[in-house]
C-alpha cells in the first residue's frame, strides 16, 4: 500500500478539494495541518480517562490532518510559491505530528507503549532517510511500502475501529485492552498497526539507504 504512486491521480480531486482554499498561504496550510493531528493527539491521550468513543473522532481528525498536509504542497505548487523556507516548515511540522500522535496514542491505553516507541523510531528513520537523499543533491526519496500518507490513512482506519466494538469482528474483545491474543499475547487493533509501521517502516528506510547509497559516486570529492 503506496499511496504516493496514486499522486497524479489524486492531485485530480486535490484540484477541486484546494479551491475554498487557494486564499491561503501554504504555510498556514502547514500549520492548521500540524494542528489538527496534534488535536488528534490530544484526543487519543484522553481516552485513558474517558471512552473509547473518541477515537471516532481521532479519527477523523488524523485524516483532515493528512489532506490539508496535501493541500499546502499542491497549493504552493499551483500558486507558484514553492519555497525551500516552506519545504523546511512543512517537514518539521509533519515530524512533530508523527511524534504527537504516537504519544497520544500510546498514553491512550489501547497500544503497547514499546511498540509505539519502537513505531516512532521507524518513522521517523524512513522520514530521516527521504530527507537525506535531498541534502546530499539527490532529491527526496519516497521510494519503499510506507509512505506517511500511507501511515496516516492506516492510522485513521485502526482508531475507527478502536472507538465501537458492536460490530461482530472475529476477534471480539475478551479484555478491554486486548482484542485479540496471539500466543499468550494481547494485541489491539492499534497494535497490528504499529507492528506493521515497525516492519515496512524498518523495510523502508533500508529500501531507502541503499537507493541512496548507489546512487552516489565512489570514493571522494
Amino acid at each position: 500500500m503506496v499511496i504516493e504512486s496514486y499522486r497524479g491521480t489524486a492531485d485530480r480531486y486535490l484540484e477541486r478539494l484546494a479551491r475554498p482554499w487557494l486564499r491561503w498561504t501554504p504555510a498556514a496550510l502547514s500549520w492548521l495541518a500540524f494542528g489538527l493531528c496534534v488535536a488528534a493527539a490530544v484526543l487519543a491521550a484522553a481516552v485513558r480517562w474517558t471512552t473509547p468513543d473518541l477515537f471516532l473522532a481521532v479519527s477523523a481528525l488524523i485524516l483532515l490532518g493528512g489532506l490539508f498536509d496535501a493541500l499546502d504542497g499542491y497549493i504552493a505548487r499551483r500558486t507558484g510559491t514553492v519555497s525551500v523556507r516552506g519545504d523546511v516548515l512543512d517537514h518539521v511540522l509533519d515530524r512533530y505530528s508523527d511524534v504527537a500522535l504516537l504519544i497520544g496514542i500510546a498514553i491512550s491505553g489501547y497500544a503497547n507503549p514499546f511498540l509505539a516507541l519502537l513505531a516512532l523510531v521507524s518513522l521517523l528513520l524512513v522520514s530521516y532517510m527521504g530527507t537525506q537523499a535531498q541534502a546530499v543533491g539527490q532529491g527526496r526519496l519516497y521510494a519503499g511500502i510506507l509512505s506517511r500518507s500511507d501511515r496516516l490513512v492506516i492510522l485513521a482506519v485502526a482508531t475507527f475501529l478502536e472507538f465501537d466494538w458492536s460490530l461482530p469482528w472475529p476477534w471480539a474483545p475478551s479484555a478491554p485492552w486486548a482484542h485479540f491474543v496471539l500466543g499468550g499475547i494481547g494485541f489491539t487493533v492499534i497494535d497490528v498497526a504499529l507492528v506493521w509501521f515497525i516492519v515496512a517502516g524498518q523495510w523502508t528506510a533500508y529500501a531507502r539507504a541503499r537507493s541512496l547509497y548507489r546512487s552516489l559516486p565512489p570514493g571522494g570529492p
